[in-house]
This record gives structure tokens, C-alpha cells and sequence, in this order.
């Protein structure tokens, strides 16, 4: 039996490979989607990991340093070092600020910690070059996104600092370059005055309480212990809200990742709706201009179930090489990209999966035109 689908494939070859490559860059727009929301999910967890703390303290009624302002005093953590169950307690700041650069500001998130403490923010993994940080006041590790070299001097507030290490692949639940500093320095950058409001809060009788504040302390439970009631006990004795990892990730993932993924969610459906309808819209104008040769098979005698078998297997064909063109173009692209894109294996097959049943509903357009063909109209034209 001669394979109608090939032969006619062949006699519009052009316009069907044109076809293909033109909706799989929608689709390869789809995984890039795809992947953008799983980089989000994967970039929210970067810091949680590294820090890898079992409890998260916070200021009362906030949702912690990731979701809201939170302030707690710095001197808390030796307060939740001596409670039972903690093997390790540190203090923590997180805050955005601009990096001044020779082509534009660089946005990042710097954490500051204490350098002599027992929790290093910073994964020796992720050390692509240099050093920890080793002094108490202006040196400064950042990551390979911000374009930093080592022993580079950064201007921050009315200081230089010098860069002694380099991360990589380092950013905040936002997708932004984590920079790594002390916590003196990260607490004179975020609750210092300059020296004229220092002057006026004086005048006023305000005196500057916050220079020992922080917005987080982070702790470790002893083995044996019960992370929970670990935590209760510091939020009824404390008065703290208390967090554990896997919270702290729901609320980075649900809080401040949900509304993104709705919107992604929402771009994705539309992509394949679009794609799905230029499918068959391409079908149907293929089947329009072979319908004198439909109608002279059917005046032959040809089923119409074979015709029908011709027009699905078009659209198949054309549905799977428009998901081979996608994912080559999306893995062309992928890491040009500002933020992480992470395209999984598992994302491709179930766009393989919807690409094939809104393949299938396309060519109903094109089955329903070689439904109503007149064998006539062969001998009329």
C-alpha cells in the first residue's frame, strides 16, 4: 500500500519542515517556561541548603527575612544556643543592595555572618576561586554573575572592599547574586546612620539602638532531638516565630513562587493553544489545495478511512518534528538567559504527550474537510 502521508509530505517538503521549525520555537518558548519555573524552585532552595540550618528564628509574627522584615538582636543567639536540643546557633543579615559597577549597578542579595562562627553560609563547593572570608571588616566574596575579579576593590557605603573569593551558580530565592560579608560590616550597611543623623537623632533624643540587630538566627538541633518541639519551645518561651527548613522552603515556594508559577502556568497553556491552532490551521490549508486530488480518490474508490489515516499522520509528523525542533532550540538557548533555566527530561515528555493529543485534535479540522469532499468536484475541475 502506498504511504499517502510520505508522498505528500515530500511534494510540500519546504513548507513542512518551515512549518515544524516555526511552532517548535513555540514550543521551545513552552520548556523554556517550563524550565524558568523550575529554576525558580531550585534557586528559592540554594541558601536554605548551604546555610543548612534546622530552625529558622525570626521577629515575631513575620514570616522570616525572605518574605518580610524581620529584626531580632544579635546577642539571641547565645539566649538559643543554651536552650536544650540546640547544637549550633548564628546570627544572620540578609539585604539588597546595588554593587557599583563600570557598566551599571549590580543588584545582589548580601548575607552577613559571623566569620568565627559555627554556621558558614558560603559552600566551599561553590568556591570557584580565592578564599573565605577572613577578617572581620571589608573584604567581600561574591559570584561570577556579578563580573567581579579577585582582589577587585567594590565601593559600599563609605568603604572599600576588597573581593577574596568567587562562587558560582550562588543566588537568592529572586534569582539575584548572593555577595558574602561579615556581619559588622553587613549590620553597619544595614542599621548604621552617617554622621549627620546620628547629629540629628541626637538633637531629638533618639539614640540609635538597632546597630546590634539582625534579621534572622539560624540553629542546628542536636541528633536525638525533635526539630518540632525544639521549636515550640523557643516560640512559647521566646516569643519568636520559629521556622524549620522544610517551612521555610513552603514559604519560599508558596508565598513568593505561587503567583510567579500561576503566571508561567498561564503563558504555557496559551503557547500550546497557539501552537495547536497554527497546526491546524496549516493541515487545513494542506488539505484544501490537494481536495481535487481527494475528491479523484475518492471517485477512484479509496476508503475514506485511508484518506482520513493520511491527514492524522500528517499532523502526527508534523506535531513530533515540531517537538524535535523545540527542544533543540530551547537547549540552544536556555543558558542566554539572565536566570537559571532548568529543563528536565520528564517536562519534554509530558510536552511530548500534550503535543501529540493536540496534534490528534488538529487534523479533525482536515478530516472533516475530506468527510464532506464531493468525488464529483474530480471531474468538474
Amino acid at each position: 500500500m502506498i504511504n499517502l502521508a510520505k508522498r505528500d509530505i515530500e511534494h510540500t517538503l519546504g513548507k513542512f519542515i518551515v512549518t515544524a521549525m516555526g511552532v517548535g520555537m513555540l514550543l521551545g518558548i513552552v520548556l523554556i517556561m517550563i524550565g524558568v519555573y523550575r529554576g525558580m524552585m531550585v534557586d528559592a532552595e540554594i541558601l536554605l541548603d548551604d546555610i543548612s540550618a534546622d530552625l529558622w528564628i525570626v521577629q515575631e509574627d513575620t514570616l522570616g527575612p525572605f518574605a518580610e522584615s524581620s529584626r531580632v538582636y544579635e546577642d539571641m543567639k547565645n539566649i538559643i544556643y543554651v536552650i536544650e536540643g540546640i547544637d549550633k546557633s548564628e546570627a544572620m543579615t540578609f539585604q539588597n543592595i546595588q554593587l557599583p559597577s563600570h557598566d551599571k549597578p549590580v543588584r545582589v542579595v548580601a548575607v552577613g555572618y559571623d566569620i568565627y562562627g559555627s554556621i558558614n553560609p558560603i559552600n566551599p563547593k561553590r568556591l570557584i576561586a580565592g578564599r573565605e572570608l577572613k577578617n572581620d571588616h571589608y573584604e567581600i566574596v561574591v559570584t561570577d554573575k556579578t563580573g567581579f575579579k579577585l582582589d577587585e576593590k567594590i565601593k559600599l557605603g563609605r568603604n572599600l572592599y576588597t573581593v577574596v573569593g568567587i562562587t558560582h551558580s550562588t543566588v537568592s530565592n529572586g534569582g539575584d547574586p548572593l555577595v558574602y560579608i561579615s556581619l559588622k560590616d553587613a549590620q553597619d550597611l544595614q542599621f548604621s546612620y552617617s554622621n549627620k543623623e546620628i547629629q540629628n537623632n541626637e538633637a531629638r533624643g533618639v539614640k540609635n539602638s538597632e546597630a546590634f540587630m539582625v534579621n534572622t538566627i539560624v540553629a542546628r538541633v542536636k541528633s536525638g532531638y525533635d526539630v518540632d518541639e525544639v521549636a515550640q519551645d523557643i516560640r512559647k518561651w521566646q516569643h519568636k516565630s520559629v521556622y524549620t527548613k522544610e517551612q521555610q522552603k513552603e514559604i519560599l515556594t508558596k508565598n513568593l513562587i505561587e503567583k510567579s508559577a500561576k503566571q508561567i502556568g498561564l503563558f504555557t497553556a496559551i503557547l500550546v493553544v497557539v501552537s495547536t491552532i497554527i497546526i491546524a490551521l496549516i493541515i487545513y490549508t494542506m488539505t484544501l489545495e490537494k481536495m481535487k486530488e481527494i475528491s479523484i480518490m475518492k471517485l477512484m474508490g479509496l476508503p475514506n478511512s485511508l484518506i482520513i489515516s493520511m491527514i492524522v499522520k500528517e499532523t502526527l509528523l508534523l506535531g513530533v518534528f515540531a517537538f524535535i525542533f523545540g527542544n533543540i532550540f530551547s537547549h540552544l538557548i536556555y543558558d542566554r538567559f539572565p536566570k537559571r533555566i532548568v529543563l528536565e527530561i520528564p517536562d519534554a515528555w509530558t510536552l511530548f504527550g500534550v503535543v501529540i493529543i493536540a496534534s490528534i485534535l488538529a487534523s479533525f479540522v482536515g478530516v472533516k474537510k475530506v468527510i464532506s469532499a464531493d468525488p464529483a468536484a474530480a471531474i468538474g475541475g
